[in-house]
């Protein structure tokens, strides 16, 4: 692997941004698809099937990675920024043992878990889905072993490329699994009158008995997916190398001890993962709260959590007593358009860590700064307007994707939530990037406290207000609003402490604030109108054109978006004339 490289080692903030949130959006309307058509076919039971299975995944997952891969990223940019790449390949050797061993220990913990879990929020029979999304867990800690070391090259590609080899193995096999599976029980139940060993009296029983089945199947796409996408980094390191040329490695100064590394590693990982792990903790706890306590309220006060919903809650889900877990995948439901925000600042994360760690190694203050602010005005200028968004136009976007009648009720459960969330969804995405950044500067310590802090609000405030029947599931999304409040706040006065960089907030919030509340204006107004001339689904679609159109004059008109900005896309220069000729820019 020690030869020239045709690939630059680096990319910039934007173009490393744009192409993980080019891959992204693939990833997300894969993901999107993948959803609608699962609950299409399964609805809400269905749906809380799945997000039960995540909502164990996901703190295990986080624990077998335990902050390695930011901890690599870091440390691999802070190393590429003072030439020592003979560091940055020991870091990679020594990378290796540390996540094969720990995925094997997460997926063990997963399997045998999983049983304890499903008691605990009373779906035994959600274990054919935690079971089979558990080698998720051991395949994505070898993906780690590439994306960490690639990320913290500044090169963005391979993960892109191996996230979207995931997307569509959980697309693409995971729905024909699933298919063919319901299609078997079905035909099973016809022929003997039983579904896997059990007596069916009628379509209905022999459809609920074969939809955990058939979630298990679907599940399995994704750890097939997982499968291909290590596979893939694996063979596009050996072949395509890092980078690094011969002649760096050679000029390079002497590597530091493996005992050397591995401590600065440890020392940055463990309050990340800490952090990373206590959070998707709180993920969990909010499944089995929000589970647990709607299970509470059914058997002690169900007429009050009926009265909210009337007959949106099918029959049959009240009498196989699974109102819970209906509710909880009406919520799921919701969370589908949240995780693409999400996602899209998760992508700003990744790429800010290692361009604000050169900065801040430099020594750079001018640098620095124009870094921060830059994270900071692309970030506000996608979440505040999607957030706003989602709130205004809950319902007709709900509707538009989840268009099959078979989950109407489901959405309009899912809209009243998605009215809420897309409030709190403005705080929950940017609080990813200020987190990175705090990481970047060598603060993952104060990351740790705040999510600490912030897990132990969700919780509290979860547990009060879900167990409200005319609250319910809603309380989550107050949780998460005050815990990611807290966690912003917090997180960018630390920022600005430590680095000593006050950046323009009228440049990074006041003005983008002020663009997206005309976008929201448009999206709101344009819909109310379009459904006057057109059908629904046709009338939201040019909503959200209108207001996308909208939107972007206004950051014109505000002077939101910065010359600096334009110049790091893609043929900025021929941009910049273009817009200064007709004033537009600065």
């Amino acid at each position: 692997m020690q030869k020239e490289s045709k690939e630059g080692k680096s990319q910039s903030f934007l173009k490393g941004a744009a192409i993980l949130g080019s891959s992204m959006i693939i990833v997300r309307l894969m993901g999107m698809v993948y959803k609608i058509l699962l609950s299409g076919m399964y609805g809400g039971v269905g749906t809380g099937l799945f997000n039960s299975a995540y909502a164990l995944y996901n703190p295990l997952f986080m624990l077998s990675t335990a902050g390695f891969p930011i901890a690599i990223a870091r440390a691999v940019s802070e190393n590429v920024a003072q030439k020592r790449y003979r560091d940055v390949r020991r870091i990679h050797r020594l990378s290796i043992p540390i996540f094969v061993v720990a995925g094997i220990i997460c997926f063990a913990a997963m399997v045998i878990g999983s049983f304890i879990y499903v008691r605990l929020i009373n779906a035994q029979n959600a274990i054919f889905a935690l079971l089979c999304l558990s080698p998720t867990i051991f395949f994505g800690c070898l993906m780690s072993i590439y994306r960490g070391y690639f990320q913290g090259m500044s090169n963005m590609t391979p993960t892109a490329v191996s996230e979207i080899i995931e997307a569509a193995g959980k697309l693409v096999l995971g729905l024909a699994a699933s298919f063919i599976t319901m299609k078997l029980c079905m035909a099973e139940y016809e022929k003997s009158g039983y579904v896997l060993g059990i007596k069916c009296m009628n379509e209905a029983e022999a459809n609920a008995a074969a939809v955990p089945i058939a979630i298990g199947a679907a599940i399995t796409g994704i750890s097939l997916g997982s499968v291909f996408g290590f596979f893939y980094l694996f063979f596009r390191f050996r072949k395509g190398g890092d980078g690094i040329t011969i002649t760096e490695l050679k000029s390079a100064p002497s590597p530091r001890s493996d005992k050397s590394i591995i401590r600065t590693l440890v020392r940055t990982a463990i309050p990340i993962g800490l952090g990373s792990i206590i959070m998707s903790i709180a993920d969990m706890i909010d499944s089995t709260l929000i589970n647990r306590r709607i299970y509470h309220i059914m058997e002690t006060n169900p007429d009050a959590l009926l009265s909210v919903y009337g007959s949106q809650i099918p029959d049959e889900v009240l009498y196989s007593n699974s109102t819970h877990t209906y509710l909880y995948g009406c919520y799921g439901i919701a969370l589908t358009l949240m995780m693409i925000v999400t996602a899209v600042t998760q992508v700003f994360g990744t790429t800010a860590l290692p361009n604000v760690t050169a900065a801040w190694t430099s020594g750079d203050k001018a640098k620095l700064k124009k870094n921060i602010e830059l994270v900071l005005r692309v970030t506000v200028l996608v979440t505040i307007p999607s957030g706003i968004g989602m709130s205004v136009l809950a319902e007709p976007l709900l509707s538009l994707i989840y268009s099959s009648p078979s989950v109407a009720n489901e959405v309009a459960i899912g809209s009243k939530v998605l009215a809420v969330m897309g409030i709190s969804v403005i705080f929950i995405a940017i609080s990813t990037p200020l987190c990175s950044m705090l990481q970047a500067i060598g603060k993952p310590d104060f990351v740790l406290k705040l999510f600490t802090v912030g897990m132990v609000i969700k919780i509290v405030v979860n547990y009060v207000l879900v167990g409200i029947p005319e609250i319910n599931i809603q309380g989550a999304n107050v949780g998460s609003l005050v815990c990611y409040g807290f966690v912003d706040i917090a997180a960018m006065w630390m920022i600005c402490r430590e680095t000593k960089v006050l950046p323009n907030f009228m440049s990074i919030l006041v003005k983008p604030l002020a663009a997206s509340l005309v976008c929201g204006a448009a999206a709101y107004f344009a819909e109310i109108l379009f459904d006057y001339v057109t059908v629904q689904k046709v009338a939201t679609i040019l909503a959200v054109l209108v207001a996308i159109v909208v939107y972007v004059i206004a950051l014109f008109l505000f002077r939101a978006i910065e010359r600096e900005d334009i110049l790091q896309m893609p043929k900025g220069n021929l941009i910049v004339k273009i817009l200064e000729k007709r004033k537009l820019i600065r």
